[in-house]
């Protein structure tokens, strides 16, 4: 099996696949904890679509690098994002992750190895969920920064917890420990930290073993409601969050 050239291709990527077809991908930033930035926006979505394009992914991991999957994000390296041109870059590239995760041809496993603060969407997105007993979850960033959560949280939450924890939330920027998010119905299995990353390798393992068609065909049947939503949803929910980052050059201004 040879490896593919997106392997070493994409700054915040790093990608290994064993010869059961399982590939892990890990968030780095130069080898550590990833710090989101709008070259790991752009970039992932560019991704997504290699990995559904090879043949020989049979299953994907979905993890961090550490002890965290993603915890810190640059916000000021996401551009001029109150510009409606630059905001609709934003868009597009945030539409495309969602989508392009629920309709690659193979399940995916996500393993959070730690802190899931920004972007935690990626993760329940995911067909199998593993935490790390270290995990937790929430949203850091529109809080922060004072944008709405347009962007696929706002349906994503929702559909996996309801709609009251979805709003506390995304309202206050808490947190929730790992054993919340199981008895919350967030994850699958928390597990201790050491092994998590393993575990959520070893049910990749298994999934890939199933025939390709099935792989493909069962991913697209357990997921038709949150690709209905996310079509439906995000669209509206990201005009709004743009009007909120719009508003920050005035607030600026003020």
């Amino acid at each position: 099996m040879t490896t593919p050239s997106y392997f070493d291709k994409y700054e915040n990527l790093s990608f290994s696949r064993d010869e059961d077809g399982v590939l892990v991908l890990r968030f780095h930033t130069k080898g550590g904890p990833i710090t989101f930035t709008g070259k790991t926006h752009e970039d992932f979505p560019a991704a997504l679509e290699e990995i559904a394009l090879d043949k020989d992914n049979k299953a994907l991991v979905l993890t961090g690098t550490g002890d965290t999957f993603m915890s810190e994000i640059d916000g000021a390296s996401l551009g001029e994002i109150f510009k409606p041109t630059a905001w609709e870059k934003i868009r597009v590239e945030g539409a495309k992750v969602l989508q392009r995760l629920l309709e690659l041809p193979m399940p995916v496993v996500g393993v959070a190895n730690g802190p899931a603060t920004v972007h935690a969407e990626y993760l329940l997105l995911s067909d199998i969920h593993i935490a790390s007993d270290r995990a937790t979850y929430g949203d850091l960033p529109h809080p922060t920064f004072g944008i709405t959560g347009g962007d696929g949280l706002h349906v994503v939450w929702e559909e996996v917890v309801g709609t009251a924890r979805a709003k506390w939330l995304l309202w206050t920027g808490e947190n929730i420990d790992a054993q919340t998010a199981l008895q919350w119905g967030v994850v699958n299995e928390v597990v201790p930290h050491e092994q998590a990353v393993e575990r959520g390798i070893a049910i990749a393992r298994k999934l890939a073993a199933k025939p390709a068609l099935y792989r493909s065909l069962q991913k697209q049947t357990l997921n038709l409601n949150l690709r209905r939503r996310l079509l439906e949803d995000v669209p509206f929910g990201m005009a709004l969050e743009g009007l909120t980052a719009a508003d920050l050059a005035y607030q600026a201004q003020g």
